[in-house]
């Protein structure tokens, strides 16, 4: 494997590491947001509400199953930064070789499980009435993708371990653009309705691996594997795995508290209140991505000098890193709250909603200036593979708070107890975080530094 730019990481100023790391993965994250967001504007007006409502009780499913190949690719990116860090090209190769093999065969049997078990999962996700049969029709055919989808989002996640974060924001904006273009042309052109937006999604997941397999073939990567390094070893695997489990359990989280949302809010006010939370979803997707592009600009930054100990600049890439996505988040929170009125009216006219989701959406946005912190902290744990701590801390926000708030609140104070669940879950897991982060930071990287 010839040298890259891998050994940027180590060597330039952490400041303009993090911005050359985080504005591509920002813009990515950005246009994607944008894309769904733009995606829901479309389906709301050209489709209907109910049809906004169907996708988010999908949204659940094919993001866990896809989250298999975005886990996989962040626990072997973790390791690739590590090891090129350390100038261990043979970890670095045999590691993708195995990421690419696992990832193959998890998606596709997650896939056929996926549709063995439609009919059973569609209601459990908040798919009932007037959504089930919208839900249905999405589902089917955007499963078909996944398995593309996750080959995507592995590449990307080792695209970036490689200090390429141009190459992976071109990777997140084609699949964006490709979408939209063709919700256009198969909702509006063709009037194929929930059929039409869910070809669309599936045919941008095929436009987004056809770029990453680009990279890996080109002169551009520094991981050029044989047929050798896509033999499964057990112990790679387990590091993999070990790592990945982080970023998949986090996702299975979010899929339960999508599945339990819909079904809490679906008892509480119908489907209106689904349709209320599929906004505010979407929103925070969208909302957030400069604080999640700061985030995935920091992990190889602090992989990578972590495998080559030079602990002085791990340190500083925290410090730098919640800085950064502090200041974000407080301009984010500005805007939330200043204009939700304005912002719930793009997407659909329904007076219902319009009346109900702007105080909603302030309470969920309520404690987003604090939010950098536990993104940041539980990243820091994954990218230097530790992978325990990472995982608990990264569950802290909506696995051991968020989710028991739900299931207590709202029979007390019904819907708004939902909506409060929010901001008191982001307060609690962030100071759980803060503590951890700070005794991990003076317990290994001041006293490996000063030894």
């Amino acid at each position: 494997m010839r040298k890259g730019n891998s050994d940027e990481l180590g060597k330039l100023p952490i400041s303009k590491l993090i911005i050359k790391q985080s504005v591509p993965a920002s813009i990515g994250i950005l246009v994607m947001s944008i894309n769904i967001l733009v995606d829901t504007i479309f389906v709301g007006n050209w489709i209907g509400p109910d049809a906004i409502a169907a996708i988010n009780v999908v949204l659940p499913v094919s993001f866990f199953i896809a989250a298999l190949g975005m886990a996989i690719g962040i626990g072997g990116a973790s390791i690739i930064s590590r090891a090129l860090g350390a100038s261990n090209n043979k970890k670095a190769l045999t590691t993708f070789g195995n990421q690419i093999s696992i990832t193959l065969l998890l998606t596709l049997s997650m896939i056929t499980l996926g549709l063995v078990f439609i009919d059973q999962l569609i209601p459990a996700f908040g798919g009932k009435g007037a959504i089930y049969e919208p839900a249905k029709i999405y589902y089917r055919i955007v499963l078909y993708g996944v398995p593309i989808l996750g080959l995507a989002m592995m590449g990307n996640a080792v695209i970036r371990a490689e200090g390429k974060p141009n190459f992976a924001m071109i990777a997140m904006i084609i699949p964006s653009v490709g979408n939209l273009i063709l919700d256009v042309i198969l909702i509006k052109g063709f009037d194929l309705g929930m059929q039409g937006a869910a070809w669309a999604s599936t045919g941008s997941y095929v436009l987004c691996l056809i770029w990453v397999v680009y990279f890996f073939l080109s002169k551009h990567s520094e991981l050029k594997i044989n047929f050798s390094h896509f033999k499964l070893q057990f112990d790679v695997l387990r590091e993999i795995s070990s790592l990945g489990m982080v970023t998949l359990a986090r996702q299975a989280v979010v899929s339960i508290t999508y599945l339990l949302l819909n079904n809490i809010l679906f008892e509480l006010e119908g489907e209106s209140a689904v349709t209320t939370y599929a906004i505010i979803a979407r929103m925070l997707m969208f909302a957030l991505f400069p604080v999640l592009g700061v985030t995935q600009g920091f992990l190889p930054i602090a992989g990578y000098n972590y495998g080559a100990e030079n602990y002085k600049r791990v340190r500083e890439t925290i410090n730098k890193a919640i800085l950064y996505a502090s200041i974000v988040a407080v301009f984010v929170f500005g805007i939330i709250m200043i204009f939700p009125q304005e912002i719930v009216s793009v997407f659909t006219q329904d007076e219902k909603i319009l009346e109900r989701t702007p105080s909603a959406m302030r309470w969920v946005f309520a404690a987003i200036p604090i939010i950098a912190l536990q993104l940041i902290g539980s990243a820091y744990f994954q990218a230097i593979g530790k992978a325990t701590p990472a995982l608990l801390l990264t569950l802290t926000r909506q696995g051991f708070f968020f989710i028991p708030l739900i299931l207590i609140l709202p029979p007390y104070f019904g819907v708004i107890g939902v909506w409060i669940s929010f901001p008191l879950s982001d307060v609690i897991s962030t100071v759980v975080t803060g503590y951890f982060l700070n005794r991990e930071v003076k317990a290994t990287l001041i006293e490996k530094q000063s030894n």
